[in-house]
């Protein structure tokens, strides 16, 4: 299997026993933010938007579900971007396993699937090998992330909230992707929630959001994916989404948004100054690199996705 399409055996895990040993959560509100990718701006953002519901009178909790790390390829970013986020509650996306656990013929760990260009996959490899010899100098930072868990299930409101990166199977699953649900995965959604027990599962990892809504045996169930919370993900909007799941509507306007159980589950807008992003970036990655090439025009424009397609069944 070609590097960065393998998926190590470590990041398998078992659907029936994600839900063992949860946590009980005593905030109002619960921040799951995916794919942060080192965007210091990003992560300022979401600080002042817990503020804000703060100031409203509503507890935030921030739950960072992987991927924190990508583009922080300098010394003083990555300590920046990592003891940031460790201060509050973290489980590992495959960048951040592998910059703590490397294994051998994972490349960036990402399990791309065969609808993914190679372009893609090489140059995901690529930007890895860098990142770990940045990392690399920094084995206080290692260390704490070897130690963190690979997925979390929260008890919120009474409910069994399951955050991970990738699927109920793998740290890399693709599993919960927008591709996924627009190919008809229902069967196989209804086994993990079977197995899971969990009433909502909210991933990352895929890089364009989704959100999902249904009964299994009789039981209402609910999926979030954030897309991405440090790049764009939608038409011709740079700004990230984090998942929001609150009892109280969001201070901010979500760009979707379901509600399961009496729970706001949304989508919020992270409208980082992205100008101060892309100088920083550049400097980081300069023209014709990995990242530049794979990531830049999506930093500006967005993607071809539009809102109204996020939610599924999608919308006429």
């Amino acid at each position: 299997m070609t590097e960065g399409r393998s998926c190590p055996l470590a990041y398998r895990y078992d659907p029936a026993t994600l839900a063992e040993n949860p946590t009980r959560v005593s905030e109002d509100v619960l921040y799951v933010i995916g794919g942060l990718y080192g965007n210091p701006y990003a992560l300022d953002e979401i600080e002042e938007m817990a503020l804000a519901e703060e100031r409203q009178g509503h507890r935030v909790k921030l739950v960072f579900n992987g991927d924190f790390n990508w583009f922080n390829a300098s010394d003083a970013l990555f300590r920046d971007i990592n003891n940031r986020v460790l201060d509050h509650t973290v489980n590992l996306g495959n960048v951040d396993y592998e910059l703590a656990n490397p294994s051998p013929g994972a490349g960036c760990g990402c399990a791309y699937p065969a609808f993914v260009d190679q372009g893609v996959v090489e140059r995901s490899n690529r930007m890895m090998e860098r990142l770990q010899a940045t990392a690399g100098e920094h084995p206080d930072i290692l260390k704490r992330l070897s130690l963190l868990p690979r997925y979390r299930c929260l008890i919120f409101g009474g409910l069994k909230v399951l955050v991970l990166h990738g699927d109920p199977e793998s740290l890399a699953g693709w599993g919960l992707a927008y591709e996924s649900f627009a190919a008809g995965n229902e069967a196989r959604l209804a086994d993990w929630f079977r197995a899971s027990g969990v009433d909502l599962i909210v991933s990352t990892h895929t890089c364009l959001p989704v959100l999902w809504k249904g009964t299994v045996d009789g039981r209402s169930c609910a999926v979030a994916n954030n897309g991405a919370a440090g790049m764009g993900n939608l038409v011709s909007d740079p700004r990230g989404l984090i998942t929001r799941i609150g009892f109280t509507s969001p201070v901010a306007e979500p760009v979707a948004g379901i509600e399961s159980h009496g729970l706001n589950v949304t989508l919020l807008p992270v409208a980082y100054p992205l100008q101060a992003w892309l100088q920083a970036f550049d400097q980081l990655w300069s023209p014709g690199s990995a990242a530049a090439i794979s990531y830049r025009d999506r930093l500006v424009s967005g993607t071809s996705l539009m809102p109204e397609r996020i939610v599924f069944p999608a919308l006429p």
